[in-house]
Protein backbone atom coordinates (compact mmCIF):
# COMPACT_ATOMS: atom_id res chain seq x y z
CA UNK A 1 0.00 0.00 0.00
CA UNK A 2 2.84 2.21 0.57
CA UNK A 3 4.48 1.97 -2.51
CA UNK A 4 1.48 2.59 -4.09
CA UNK A 5 1.27 5.87 -2.03
CA UNK A 6 4.65 6.62 -2.75
CA UNK A 7 3.93 5.86 -6.93
CA UNK A 8 1.37 8.38 -6.87
CA UNK A 9 2.76 11.45 -4.52
CA UNK A 10 5.89 10.77 -7.53
CA UNK A 11 3.16 11.24 -9.84
CA UNK A 12 2.05 14.41 -7.86
CA UNK A 13 5.27 16.06 -7.18
CA UNK A 14 6.01 17.73 -10.08
CA UNK A 15 3.11 19.49 -10.59
CA UNK A 16 2.70 20.43 -6.66
CA UNK A 17 4.44 23.74 -7.10
CA UNK A 18 2.25 24.55 -10.06
CA UNK A 19 -0.87 23.93 -7.96
CA UNK A 20 0.25 25.99 -5.29
CA UNK A 21 0.89 29.09 -7.61
CA UNK A 22 -2.45 28.38 -8.79
CA UNK A 23 -4.29 28.21 -5.39
CA UNK A 24 -2.45 31.63 -4.64
CA UNK A 25 -3.33 33.41 -7.54
CA UNK A 26 -6.98 31.60 -6.83
CA UNK A 27 -7.16 33.33 -3.44
CA UNK A 28 -5.61 36.75 -4.45
CA UNK A 29 -8.31 36.89 -7.53
CA UNK A 30 -10.91 36.37 -4.87
CA UNK A 31 -9.71 38.52 -2.81
CA UNK A 32 -9.68 41.53 -4.86
CA UNK A 33 -13.06 40.55 -6.90
CA UNK A 34 -14.96 40.23 -3.18
CA UNK A 35 -13.31 43.14 -1.94
CA UNK A 36 -12.74 41.51 1.32
CA UNK A 37 -10.20 42.82 3.69
CA UNK A 38 -7.50 40.67 5.47
CA UNK A 39 -4.24 41.00 7.00
CA UNK A 40 -1.74 42.55 5.30
CA UNK A 41 0.47 39.72 6.54
CA UNK A 42 -1.63 37.26 4.64
CA UNK A 43 -2.10 39.48 1.59
CA UNK A 44 1.91 39.59 1.70
CA UNK A 45 1.91 35.68 2.53
CA UNK A 46 -0.10 34.98 -0.54
CA UNK A 47 1.88 36.67 -3.11
CA UNK A 48 4.98 35.62 -1.60
CA UNK A 49 4.23 31.99 -1.98
CA UNK A 50 3.19 33.10 -5.45
CA UNK A 51 6.38 34.50 -6.42
CA UNK A 52 8.03 31.22 -4.90
CA UNK A 53 6.34 28.60 -6.38
CA UNK A 54 5.87 30.57 -9.59
CA UNK A 55 9.99 30.55 -10.12
CA UNK A 56 9.90 27.28 -8.71
CA UNK A 57 7.56 26.24 -11.68
CA UNK A 58 10.11 27.99 -13.91
CA UNK A 59 12.91 26.45 -12.45
CA UNK A 60 11.66 22.98 -12.47
CA UNK A 61 10.33 23.57 -16.58
CA UNK A 62 13.68 24.80 -17.09
CA UNK A 63 15.32 21.30 -15.36
CA UNK A 64 12.75 18.87 -17.59
CA UNK A 65 13.53 21.15 -20.63
CA UNK A 66 17.54 20.40 -20.09
CA UNK A 67 16.74 17.33 -19.62
CA UNK A 68 14.48 16.40 -22.70
CA UNK A 69 17.31 18.17 -24.77
CA UNK A 70 19.57 15.45 -23.35
CA UNK A 71 17.41 12.81 -23.61
CA UNK A 72 16.70 13.91 -27.66
CA UNK A 73 20.58 13.89 -28.42
CA UNK A 74 20.48 10.09 -26.81
CA UNK A 75 17.85 9.42 -28.96
CA UNK A 76 19.41 10.88 -32.14
CA UNK A 77 22.52 9.26 -31.25
CA UNK A 78 20.73 6.11 -30.89
CA UNK A 79 18.69 6.25 -33.77
CA UNK A 80 21.81 7.38 -36.40
CA UNK A 81 23.87 3.90 -34.66
CA UNK A 82 20.56 2.03 -34.87
CA UNK A 83 20.39 3.24 -38.78
CA UNK A 84 24.01 2.36 -39.19
CA UNK A 85 23.44 -1.10 -37.99
CA UNK A 86 20.96 -1.93 -40.36
CA UNK A 87 23.01 -0.37 -42.91
CA UNK A 88 26.09 -2.61 -42.28
CA UNK A 89 23.68 -5.41 -41.78
CA UNK A 90 22.02 -4.96 -45.72
CA UNK A 91 25.32 -4.17 -46.50
CA UNK A 92 26.96 -7.57 -44.96
CA UNK A 93 24.14 -9.38 -45.95
CA UNK A 94 24.92 -8.13 -50.21
CA UNK A 95 28.43 -9.04 -49.53
CA UNK A 96 27.65 -12.08 -48.26
CA UNK A 97 25.12 -12.56 -51.25
CA UNK A 98 28.20 -11.97 -54.10
CA UNK A 99 30.74 -13.45 -52.38
CA UNK A 100 28.49 -16.65 -52.45
CA UNK A 101 27.46 -16.17 -56.07
CA UNK A 102 31.66 -15.51 -56.84
CA UNK A 103 32.89 -19.07 -54.55
CA UNK A 104 29.52 -20.55 -56.85
CA UNK A 105 31.34 -19.36 -60.47
CA UNK A 106 34.53 -20.08 -58.59
CA UNK A 107 33.09 -23.66 -57.85
CA UNK A 108 31.79 -24.22 -61.10
CA UNK A 109 34.87 -22.94 -63.01
CA UNK A 110 37.93 -24.02 -60.56
CA UNK A 111 39.89 -26.61 -62.40
CA UNK A 112 41.27 -28.44 -60.07
CA UNK A 113 39.20 -31.36 -58.01
CA UNK A 114 38.69 -30.17 -54.80
CA UNK A 115 37.53 -31.18 -51.48
CA UNK A 116 37.26 -31.09 -47.60
CA UNK A 117 36.95 -33.70 -45.43
CA UNK A 118 36.43 -33.43 -41.66
CA UNK A 119 38.16 -35.36 -38.68
CA UNK A 120 35.91 -38.44 -38.96
CA UNK A 121 36.25 -38.89 -42.86
CA UNK A 122 32.72 -37.26 -43.95
CA UNK A 123 32.74 -35.38 -46.94
CA UNK A 124 31.92 -31.73 -46.49
CA UNK A 125 32.57 -29.87 -49.16
CA UNK A 126 33.18 -30.71 -53.34
CA UNK A 127 33.50 -28.90 -56.12
CA UNK A 128 32.10 -29.62 -59.81
CA UNK A 129 35.34 -30.87 -60.97
CA UNK A 130 35.40 -33.20 -58.15
CA UNK A 131 32.09 -34.41 -59.15
CA UNK A 132 32.13 -34.60 -62.46
CA UNK A 133 35.88 -36.74 -62.03
CA UNK A 134 34.25 -39.22 -59.95
CA UNK A 135 30.96 -39.19 -61.73
CA UNK A 136 28.57 -38.48 -58.03
CA UNK A 137 25.81 -36.20 -58.08
CA UNK A 138 25.70 -33.86 -55.12
CA UNK A 139 23.66 -36.04 -52.88
CA UNK A 140 25.60 -38.70 -53.66
CA UNK A 141 28.50 -37.38 -51.84
CA UNK A 142 27.42 -35.02 -49.47
CA UNK A 143 28.19 -36.25 -45.49
CA UNK A 144 29.44 -39.52 -47.44
CA UNK A 145 32.84 -40.99 -46.28
CA UNK A 146 36.47 -40.93 -47.76
CA UNK A 147 35.61 -44.49 -49.22
CA UNK A 148 32.13 -43.87 -50.67
CA UNK A 149 33.71 -40.41 -52.37
CA UNK A 150 36.39 -41.71 -54.07
CA UNK A 151 37.18 -44.94 -56.22
CA UNK A 152 38.75 -47.71 -55.11
CA UNK A 153 42.07 -46.64 -56.88
CA UNK A 154 41.90 -43.13 -55.69
CA UNK A 155 40.97 -44.46 -52.43
CA UNK A 156 43.90 -46.81 -52.11
CA UNK A 157 46.47 -43.96 -52.57
CA UNK A 158 45.32 -42.14 -49.80
CA UNK A 159 44.30 -44.52 -47.42
CA UNK A 160 47.88 -45.77 -45.53
CA UNK A 161 48.68 -41.98 -45.31
CA UNK A 162 45.40 -40.66 -43.66
CA UNK A 163 47.81 -41.47 -39.90
CA UNK A 164 50.02 -38.97 -41.15
CA UNK A 165 47.57 -36.45 -42.63
CA UNK A 166 45.35 -36.23 -39.65
CA UNK A 167 48.84 -35.69 -37.36
CA UNK A 168 48.99 -32.87 -39.56
CA UNK A 169 51.28 -33.93 -41.95
CA UNK A 170 51.37 -32.14 -45.52
CA UNK A 171 51.56 -34.77 -48.40
CA UNK A 172 52.10 -34.87 -51.79
CA UNK A 173 51.87 -37.76 -54.38
CA UNK A 174 51.19 -38.87 -58.13
CA UNK A 175 49.43 -40.55 -60.03
CA UNK A 176 49.77 -42.10 -63.70
CA UNK A 177 46.35 -43.36 -65.05
CA UNK A 178 45.53 -44.42 -68.27
CA UNK A 179 42.22 -43.02 -70.20
CA UNK A 180 39.58 -43.98 -72.70
CA UNK A 181 41.69 -42.31 -75.10
CA UNK A 182 44.67 -44.15 -74.83
CA UNK A 183 46.45 -41.15 -73.37
CA UNK A 184 48.23 -40.92 -70.05
CA UNK A 185 47.26 -38.56 -67.61
CA UNK A 186 49.38 -37.43 -64.47
CA UNK A 187 47.29 -36.94 -61.15
CA UNK A 188 49.15 -34.60 -58.88
CA UNK A 189 47.31 -35.00 -55.88
CA UNK A 190 48.03 -32.86 -51.81
CA UNK A 191 46.28 -33.48 -48.78
CA UNK A 192 46.46 -30.27 -46.89
CA UNK A 193 45.70 -30.81 -43.13
CA UNK A 194 42.95 -28.40 -41.42
CA UNK A 195 43.70 -27.03 -37.85
CA UNK A 196 41.74 -25.23 -35.87
CA UNK A 197 42.90 -21.81 -33.39
CA UNK A 198 44.36 -24.40 -30.49
CA UNK A 199 46.72 -26.28 -33.38
CA UNK A 200 44.27 -29.53 -33.71
CA UNK A 201 43.74 -30.98 -37.10
CA UNK A 202 39.80 -31.00 -37.71
CA UNK A 203 39.89 -32.16 -40.84
CA UNK A 204 41.90 -31.70 -44.22
CA UNK A 205 41.57 -30.65 -47.95
CA UNK A 206 41.92 -33.03 -50.77
CA UNK A 207 43.29 -31.37 -54.23
CA UNK A 208 43.65 -33.43 -57.43
CA UNK A 209 45.25 -31.42 -60.83
CA UNK A 210 44.97 -33.90 -63.65
CA UNK A 211 47.42 -32.86 -66.56
CA UNK A 212 47.87 -35.47 -69.56
CA UNK A 213 51.43 -36.69 -70.70
CA UNK A 214 53.46 -35.84 -73.59
CA UNK A 215 54.48 -38.48 -75.81
CA UNK A 216 57.58 -39.89 -74.68
CA UNK A 217 57.10 -38.33 -71.03
CA UNK A 218 58.42 -39.84 -68.27
CA UNK A 219 57.29 -39.45 -64.16
CA UNK A 220 60.54 -40.13 -62.49
CA UNK A 221 59.80 -40.96 -58.75
CA UNK A 222 62.32 -39.15 -56.08
CA UNK A 223 61.90 -38.47 -52.61
CA UNK A 224 59.13 -36.77 -51.27
CA UNK A 225 57.08 -36.00 -48.42
CA UNK A 226 55.23 -39.07 -49.00
CA UNK A 227 56.05 -42.26 -50.87
CA UNK A 228 54.15 -44.88 -52.45
CA UNK A 229 54.76 -47.45 -55.13
CA UNK A 230 52.38 -49.20 -57.85
CA UNK A 231 53.77 -52.09 -55.87
CA UNK A 232 52.55 -51.08 -52.77
CA UNK A 233 48.96 -50.36 -54.35
CA UNK A 234 48.85 -53.41 -56.28
CA UNK A 235 49.00 -55.73 -53.02
CA UNK A 236 46.31 -53.97 -51.42
CA UNK A 237 44.07 -53.95 -54.71
CA UNK A 238 44.80 -57.95 -55.23
CA UNK A 239 42.97 -58.68 -58.15
CA UNK A 240 42.62 -55.13 -59.26
CA UNK A 241 44.42 -53.25 -61.46
CA UNK A 242 45.56 -49.74 -60.42
CA UNK A 243 47.24 -46.70 -61.74
CA UNK A 244 51.12 -45.81 -61.02
CA UNK A 245 51.81 -43.77 -58.31
CA UNK A 246 54.86 -41.94 -57.44
CA UNK A 247 56.10 -39.33 -54.80
CA UNK A 248 56.34 -35.80 -56.20
CA UNK A 249 58.52 -32.89 -54.86
CA UNK A 250 57.43 -29.15 -55.31
CA UNK A 251 60.09 -28.37 -58.12
CA UNK A 252 58.95 -31.20 -60.30
CA UNK A 253 55.36 -29.91 -61.05
CA UNK A 254 55.57 -28.08 -64.59
CA UNK A 255 52.59 -27.70 -67.03
CA UNK A 256 52.71 -29.11 -70.43
CA UNK A 257 53.80 -25.53 -71.89
CA UNK A 258 56.87 -24.86 -68.89
CA UNK A 259 58.67 -22.37 -71.46
CA UNK A 260 58.63 -19.65 -74.27
CA UNK A 261 59.89 -22.23 -76.94
CA UNK A 262 57.35 -24.79 -76.25
CA UNK A 263 54.78 -21.82 -76.36
CA UNK A 264 56.00 -20.66 -79.73
CA UNK A 265 56.12 -24.32 -80.98
CA UNK A 266 52.59 -24.94 -79.91
CA UNK A 267 51.35 -21.66 -81.38
CA UNK A 268 53.31 -22.50 -84.69
CA UNK A 269 52.10 -25.96 -84.98
CA UNK A 270 48.23 -25.29 -84.15
CA UNK A 271 48.00 -27.41 -80.76
CA UNK A 272 45.18 -24.96 -79.81
CA UNK A 273 41.51 -24.71 -81.22
CA UNK A 274 38.56 -22.38 -81.42
CA UNK A 275 35.80 -22.95 -80.35
CA UNK A 276 32.47 -20.68 -79.83
CA UNK A 277 29.50 -20.03 -77.15
CA UNK A 278 26.46 -18.35 -78.71
CA UNK A 279 24.85 -14.54 -78.00
CA UNK A 280 21.59 -15.18 -78.57
CA UNK A 281 19.29 -12.63 -78.87
CA UNK A 282 16.50 -12.15 -76.04
CA UNK A 283 13.91 -10.89 -77.87
CA UNK A 284 12.80 -12.92 -80.79
CA UNK A 285 12.44 -10.03 -83.28
CA UNK A 286 16.46 -9.35 -82.79
CA UNK A 287 17.26 -11.74 -86.03
CA UNK A 288 19.64 -9.68 -87.80
CA UNK A 289 22.94 -10.62 -86.35
CA UNK A 290 23.98 -13.62 -84.76
CA UNK A 291 27.22 -13.71 -82.23
CA UNK A 292 29.66 -15.91 -81.22
CA UNK A 293 32.16 -15.71 -78.48
CA UNK A 294 35.27 -17.10 -79.43
CA UNK A 295 37.24 -19.27 -76.75
CA UNK A 296 40.59 -21.01 -77.19
CA UNK A 297 41.16 -24.33 -75.87
CA UNK A 298 44.20 -26.66 -76.54
CA UNK A 299 43.89 -29.67 -78.33
CA UNK A 300 45.27 -31.93 -75.21
CA UNK A 301 42.89 -30.58 -73.15
CA UNK A 302 39.50 -31.31 -74.99
CA UNK A 303 40.81 -34.74 -75.15
CA UNK A 304 41.38 -35.33 -71.37
CA UNK A 305 38.70 -33.00 -70.27
CA UNK A 306 40.51 -30.93 -68.31
CA UNK A 307 38.76 -27.58 -67.76
CA UNK A 308 39.56 -25.22 -70.43
CA UNK A 309 42.45 -21.77 -69.40
CA UNK A 310 44.86 -23.97 -67.47
CA UNK A 311 47.45 -22.94 -69.77
CA UNK A 312 46.99 -19.58 -70.12
CA UNK A 313 48.84 -18.27 -66.84
CA UNK A 314 51.44 -20.27 -68.05
CA UNK A 315 51.67 -17.96 -71.65
CA UNK A 316 50.88 -14.86 -70.04
CA UNK A 317 53.76 -15.27 -67.33
CA UNK A 318 56.29 -15.16 -70.91
CA UNK A 319 54.45 -12.54 -72.11
CA UNK A 320 53.36 -13.98 -75.07
CA UNK A 321 49.47 -13.54 -75.40
CA UNK A 322 49.37 -11.02 -77.63
CA UNK A 323 51.46 -13.80 -79.92
CA UNK A 324 48.46 -15.85 -79.01
CA UNK A 325 45.99 -13.12 -80.03
CA UNK A 326 47.56 -12.98 -83.39
CA UNK A 327 46.83 -16.28 -83.76
CA UNK A 328 43.33 -16.16 -82.54
CA UNK A 329 42.29 -12.91 -85.13
CA UNK A 330 44.29 -15.14 -87.63
CA UNK A 331 42.17 -18.47 -87.78
CA UNK A 332 39.01 -16.09 -86.66
CA UNK A 333 39.35 -13.98 -90.03
CA UNK A 334 40.03 -17.24 -91.93
CA UNK A 335 36.91 -19.15 -90.98
CA UNK A 336 34.95 -15.65 -91.60
CA UNK A 337 36.88 -15.58 -94.99
CA UNK A 338 35.46 -19.54 -95.92
CA UNK A 339 32.26 -18.85 -94.46
CA UNK A 340 31.42 -15.80 -96.44
CA UNK A 341 27.75 -17.50 -97.17
CA UNK A 342 27.14 -16.71 -93.26
CA UNK A 343 27.55 -12.91 -93.29
CA UNK A 344 25.23 -12.33 -90.98
CA UNK A 345 27.99 -14.24 -88.45
CA UNK A 346 29.99 -12.21 -86.30
CA UNK A 347 32.82 -13.41 -83.48
CA UNK A 348 33.86 -11.87 -80.42
CA UNK A 349 37.36 -12.35 -79.79
CA UNK A 350 38.65 -12.10 -76.23
CA UNK A 351 41.78 -9.09 -75.98
CA UNK A 352 44.45 -9.76 -73.28
CA UNK A 353 46.05 -6.93 -70.98
CA UNK A 354 49.34 -7.00 -72.55
CA UNK A 355 47.53 -6.88 -75.98
CA UNK A 356 45.80 -3.71 -75.73
CA UNK A 357 49.67 -2.15 -75.01
CA UNK A 358 51.08 -3.88 -78.32
CA UNK A 359 50.59 -0.56 -80.76
CA UNK A 360 51.22 -2.89 -83.84
CA UNK A 361 48.36 -5.44 -83.28
CA UNK A 362 45.65 -2.97 -84.78
CA UNK A 363 48.04 -2.41 -87.73
CA UNK A 364 48.05 -6.59 -88.17
CA UNK A 365 44.54 -6.83 -88.14
CA UNK A 366 44.34 -3.75 -90.77
CA UNK A 367 46.60 -5.97 -92.77
CA UNK A 368 44.52 -9.31 -92.24
CA UNK A 369 40.81 -7.60 -93.05
CA UNK A 370 42.52 -5.82 -95.89
CA UNK A 371 43.97 -9.06 -97.57
CA UNK A 372 40.78 -11.11 -96.95
CA UNK A 373 38.04 -8.42 -97.85
CA UNK A 374 36.26 -9.39 -94.61
CA UNK A 375 33.95 -6.60 -93.30
CA UNK A 376 34.84 -5.23 -90.14
CA UNK A 377 31.72 -5.44 -88.40
CA UNK A 378 31.85 -8.86 -87.75
CA UNK A 379 35.11 -8.83 -86.12
CA UNK A 380 34.20 -7.85 -82.16
CA UNK A 381 36.95 -7.38 -79.74
CA UNK A 382 36.23 -7.62 -76.29
CA UNK A 383 38.10 -5.75 -72.88
CA UNK A 384 37.51 -6.88 -69.72
CA UNK A 385 36.42 -3.59 -67.41
CA UNK A 386 39.49 -4.79 -64.86
CA UNK A 387 42.18 -4.82 -67.84
CA UNK A 388 40.76 -1.18 -68.95
CA UNK A 389 41.15 0.11 -65.94
CA UNK A 390 44.85 -0.89 -65.54
CA UNK A 391 45.61 1.06 -68.37
CA UNK A 392 42.70 3.37 -69.63
CA UNK A 393 45.22 5.23 -72.02
CA UNK A 394 46.54 2.43 -74.11
CA UNK A 395 42.69 0.34 -73.64
CA UNK A 396 41.38 4.14 -75.21
CA UNK A 397 43.63 3.74 -77.98
CA UNK A 398 43.38 0.96 -78.64
CA UNK A 399 39.45 0.80 -79.07
CA UNK A 400 39.30 3.67 -81.11
CA UNK A 401 41.38 2.71 -83.66
CA UNK A 402 39.53 -0.84 -84.03
CA UNK A 403 36.65 1.10 -84.47
CA UNK A 404 38.19 3.24 -86.76
CA UNK A 405 38.45 -0.28 -89.09
CA UNK A 406 34.82 -0.61 -88.61
CA UNK A 407 34.95 -3.24 -85.88
CA UNK A 408 33.13 -3.26 -82.70
CA UNK A 409 34.14 -3.13 -78.96
CA UNK A 410 32.52 -4.80 -76.08
CA UNK A 411 33.02 -3.93 -72.61
CA UNK A 412 32.61 -7.01 -70.30
CA UNK A 413 32.18 -8.09 -66.49
CA UNK A 414 30.38 -3.92 -66.25
CA UNK A 415 29.27 -3.09 -62.63
CA UNK A 416 27.47 0.00 -62.00
CA UNK A 417 29.89 1.31 -59.98
CA UNK A 418 32.25 4.52 -60.49
CA UNK A 419 35.32 3.02 -62.04
CA UNK A 420 32.93 1.19 -64.42
CA UNK A 421 31.03 4.64 -65.69
CA UNK A 422 34.16 6.72 -65.77
CA UNK A 423 35.75 4.03 -68.55
CA UNK A 424 32.77 4.81 -70.51
CA UNK A 425 33.89 8.19 -70.29
CA UNK A 426 36.83 7.46 -72.42
CA UNK A 427 35.93 4.27 -74.07
CA UNK A 428 33.47 4.37 -76.71
CA UNK A 429 31.76 0.91 -76.71
CA UNK A 430 29.06 -0.33 -78.95
CA UNK A 431 28.22 -3.96 -76.04
CA UNK A 432 28.60 -3.70 -72.83
CA UNK A 433 28.58 -7.81 -71.14
CA UNK A 434 26.40 -7.10 -67.62
CA UNK A 435 28.49 -8.58 -65.06
CA UNK A 436 28.06 -12.62 -64.79
CA UNK A 437 27.86 -12.38 -60.67
CA UNK A 438 25.09 -9.36 -60.92
CA UNK A 439 23.03 -11.92 -63.17
CA UNK A 440 23.70 -15.12 -61.61
CA UNK A 441 21.81 -13.11 -58.53
CA UNK A 442 19.10 -10.82 -60.21
CA UNK A 443 16.56 -13.12 -59.01
CA UNK A 444 17.53 -13.52 -55.43
CA UNK A 445 19.01 -10.05 -54.72
CA UNK A 446 16.85 -6.54 -55.43
CA UNK A 447 19.73 -4.62 -55.47
CA UNK A 448 21.68 -6.22 -57.73
CA UNK A 449 18.30 -6.97 -60.33
CA UNK A 450 17.93 -3.20 -59.87
CA UNK A 451 21.58 -2.96 -60.66
CA UNK A 452 21.06 -4.90 -64.17
CA UNK A 453 18.07 -2.57 -65.37
CA UNK A 454 20.17 0.42 -64.33
CA UNK A 455 23.07 -0.77 -66.65
CA UNK A 456 20.29 -1.42 -69.23
CA UNK A 457 18.90 1.55 -68.98
CA UNK A 458 22.19 3.64 -68.87
CA UNK A 459 23.25 2.14 -71.74
CA UNK A 460 20.21 2.27 -74.07
CA UNK A 461 20.52 6.30 -73.05
CA UNK A 462 24.03 5.86 -74.98
CA UNK A 463 23.05 3.77 -77.95
CA UNK A 464 24.99 1.01 -76.38
CA UNK A 465 23.58 -2.70 -76.80
CA UNK A 466 23.88 -4.89 -73.71
CA UNK A 467 24.54 -8.50 -72.97
CA UNK A 468 23.55 -10.67 -69.98
CA UNK A 469 26.21 -13.07 -69.03
CA UNK A 470 26.31 -16.39 -67.58
CA UNK A 471 22.95 -16.84 -67.69
CA UNK A 472 22.16 -20.25 -66.61
CA UNK A 473 18.37 -20.72 -66.09
CA UNK A 474 15.03 -19.37 -67.90
CA UNK A 475 14.23 -17.68 -65.44
CA UNK A 476 17.05 -15.70 -65.47
CA UNK A 477 16.18 -15.26 -68.79
CA UNK A 478 12.81 -14.10 -68.78
CA UNK A 479 13.82 -12.00 -66.90
CA UNK A 480 16.62 -10.24 -68.87
CA UNK A 481 13.78 -10.02 -71.13
CA UNK A 482 11.14 -8.16 -69.00
CA UNK A 483 13.96 -5.85 -68.36
CA UNK A 484 14.91 -5.10 -72.24
CA UNK A 485 18.14 -6.68 -72.48
CA UNK A 486 19.62 -7.21 -75.84
CA UNK A 487 21.28 -10.23 -75.61
CA UNK A 488 22.31 -13.24 -73.41
CA UNK A 489 25.51 -15.80 -73.22
CA UNK A 490 25.56 -18.93 -70.89
CA UNK A 491 25.29 -22.31 -70.27
CA UNK A 492 21.87 -22.24 -69.92
CA UNK A 493 21.79 -20.88 -73.60
CA UNK A 494 24.36 -22.51 -75.51
CA UNK A 495 27.17 -24.53 -74.27
CA UNK A 496 30.71 -23.75 -75.96
CA UNK A 497 31.70 -26.10 -78.74
CA UNK A 498 34.09 -26.32 -81.89
CA UNK A 499 34.07 -23.40 -84.19
CA UNK A 500 34.09 -25.40 -87.17
CA UNK A 501 30.78 -26.81 -86.11
CA UNK A 502 28.33 -23.81 -86.72
CA UNK A 503 25.83 -24.45 -89.19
Amino acid sequence: MSAYIDSRVNTIKPFLSAFIAMAAAGLLILMEYLKLTVEPQVEIGLWAILVFTLCTTILQIARTEKNFSRYLVQFGSQRERLANEIKYRLWAEKTSAENKTKLQILDENFPVMLAYFNRELQCCYHNRAFRQWFGLKPEQIDGKFLHECLNEIFYLGVKQFLEKILAGELLQIQHTQQLANQSTCLIIGQFVPHFDANGKVIGFYILYTPRLLKEGEQVVATESIASISATEVEDQKKSIRSPSIHPVSHKQKKSSLDSSEQILQAIEREAFHLHAQKITPVQAYQTSEIYYEILIRMAEEESSMIPPGAFLPMVESFNLLPRLDRWVVRKSIEWLKNNAGKANIALCLNIAKSTLEDKMFVVFIQERLNATKIEPRRLCFEIETVDAAANLPACAIFARNVRSLGCQVSLCSFDYDQNSLQLLRNIKADFIKIDGSLICNMLRNTADFSKVADINRFAHTHKIRTIGELVETPEILAKLAEIGVDYAQGFGIDRPHPLSTIS
